[in-house]
């Protein structure tokens, strides 16, 4: 059985669908049958097991790998948020407290009729 260490996609368990189609483009046919082994029996995602089936049977027929090592790419991550708040000081709340009942300077005058 292979070990996630000895996979020829480092973070292999991490990599996002899209991100893997890319890097597999690379990998041999025993690669693609190791990552395949490894998938069926840890993750067993039908996506990802579709994905390097379609993949496998393209390079047996013949299919070109493409260049680079798909080791060497490293993994998605999102990216960092950009902070601060939408909110201008000029609209934000002044305090925190509710408005109360009956106090003049939070409410409207009016008399008890509503007018």
């Amino acid at each position: 059985m292979t070990e996630r260490s000895n996979l020829p996609i480092p973070d292999y368990d991490h990599l996002p669908e899209g991100s893997l189609q890319s890097r597999i483009r690379a990998l041999s046919a025993d690669e693609l049958r190791e990552l395949l082994t490894y998938e069926r029996t840890h993750g067993d995602r039908l996506p990802v097991l579709e994905l390097l089936r379609h993949r496998l049977e393209a390079v047996e027929a013949g299919a070109p790998l493409s260049e680079g090592d798909p080791a060497a790419a490293q993994p998605e991550q999102a990216p960092p948020p950009q902070g601060g708040s939408p909110v201008s000081e000029a609209g934000a709340q002044m305090n925190n407290q509710p408005l109360r009942q009956g106090v003049a300077e939070q409410t409207p005058n009016r008399d008890i009729r509503g007018r």
